[in-house]
């Protein structure tokens, strides 16, 4: 139900606010609110069909607002990041050693790691905040951002082309994996907190 309320709002605000709507809509999806792009690109790409849209001007428009709601979200992790994690960071056992390790990584493998994340799900939606965090390369976040978010947004926007009016069973999909990946997310984040809490045990002894 909430689901379908979701996607009414989104098809309504790309209705209604044509490229504007779609870009605004890219962004919000790029931070860590719940807009998922298989419902807004999908649904583009059938007004694409019906010649209500250009496919690159929605190309366009979507991944420059990808790359905006990032670039919001790398700035919370840069300039607030580090003072969230130093406040409560002990409450999901993590400490300076691991702002440390997050810089050497995204200082290392930064590229790869933006690069591929668009494609993730719930990973691309947070993945700008620990990039900020770890203080990566500005340019090369937005080069492999905007990289990333185009192809992405490319392949749900012609899949919205060739379904047509059908372009809402590309979400239905999407939900039933989106379900089994946080799934798995959950499980790593449970075995991870026993592994420290393990450690700690161990340490005490």
């Amino acid at each position: 139900m909430i689901v379908d309320k979701l996607a009414d709002y989104i098809t309504k605000g790309i209705s209604f606010g044509g490229y504007i709507g779609v870009f605004f809509l890219m962004a919000m999806e790029s931070t860590v609110l719940p807009v998922p792009s298989e419902i807004v690109m999908p649904f583009a790409g059938y007004l694409v069909l019906q010649g209500k849209f250009n496919f690159w001007v929605v190309l366009l428009a979507s991944s420059l607002g990808s790359v905006f709601g990032s670039l919001l979200s790398y700035y919370l992790g840069l300039h607030g990041g580090r003072k969230l994690i130093s406040k409560f960071g002990k409450y999901a056992f993590v400490d300076e050693n691991h702002l440390v390790w997050t810089e050497e990584w995204f200082r290392n493998k930064g590229e790869k790691t933006i690069l591929f994340s668009r494609f993730i799900p719930v990973v691309r939606h947070i993945i700008s905040i620990p990039a900020g965090i770890g203080k990566m390369s500005l340019p090369k976040f937005l080069f492999y951002t905007l990289a990333g978010a185009s192809i992405w947004n490319f392949m749900l926007l012609y899949a919205g082309l060739k379904l047509g009016s059908q372009w809402d069973k590309i979400h239905t999909f999407s939900s039933e994996l989106d379900i089994i990946f946080i799934i798995a997310l959950l499980l790593l984040i449970t075995f991870y907190i026993w592994k420290h809490k393990k450690r700690g045990l161990k340490n005490r002894t």
